[in-house]
C-alpha cells in the first residue's frame, strides 16, 4: 500500500518549536495549498495540518515563517488522544519526510509582509474549541479496528 503526500504551500503562521519530555524536537504548522479553481474572483485553498519531527523541524523552526512558500514531501498519520472532557478526538495530519524551500529568502520575506492566510471566507466559520489538546507522542496510533473500516 502507498501512504505519500506531496504538498506546495504557505505557512499560514510562524512557526514554534517545541520539545517533547524526552527532548525530541517537534513543530506542527498548517499549510495553506491553493485550489485549481476559484469562486467569485478569490482563490479557495485547503488548510493542511502538518508536523515535523527532528533535525527536520529544528530546520523549519529556524529558516520558515508565516508566508514560506514550501513543498513537503511525507505520509498521512491519524492519531487519537482523550480530551478534558472525556471525549475521544482524532487528528489526522501529514507527517513530513521532507521539506524543500520554493522560494528566496528576499521572496519569502517579501510574501510574508503581504500573505494573508485567510481571505474571506466563502462559509461562516466554525468557533474554535479553546480546549483543544494538542500534546502528542510520535508514537500514538489510531485505535480502530480493522472492521470498522470502509475497505
Amino acid at each position: 500500500m502507498i501512504n505519500r503526500i506531496v504538498l506546495t504551500g504557505r505557512l499560514t503562521r510562524d512557526l514554534e518549536l517545541r520539545r517533547t519530555q524526552s527532548g525530541t524536537s517537534v513543530v506542527s504548522f498548517t499549510l495553506a495549498v491553493d485550489r485549481n479553481f476559484r469562486r467569485e474572483g478569490q482563490p479557495e485553498a485547503d488548510f493542511i495540518n502538518c508536523v515535523a519531527w527532528n533535525r527536520q523541524a529544528e530546520t523549519m523552526a529556524q529558516y520558515l515563517h508565516r508566508g514560506s512558500l514550501i513543498g513537503v514531501d511525507g505520509r498521512l498519520q491519524t492519531r487519537n488522544y482523550e480530551n478534558q472532557q472525556g471525549q475521544r478526538v482524532y487528528v489526522t495530519e501529514v507527517v513530513v519526510d521532507n521539506f524543500t524551500f520554493l522560494e528566496s529568502r528576499a521572496q519569502s520575506q517579501q510574501a510574508a509582509a503581504t500573505y494573508n492566510p485567510n481571505p474571506m471566507p466563502s462559509q461562516p466559520q466554525q468557533p474554535v474549541d479553546s480546549s483543544f489538546d494538542t500534546s502528542f507522542d510520535e508514537n500514538d496510533t489510531l485505535d480502530i479496528a480493522s472492521d470498522d473500516l470502509p475497505f
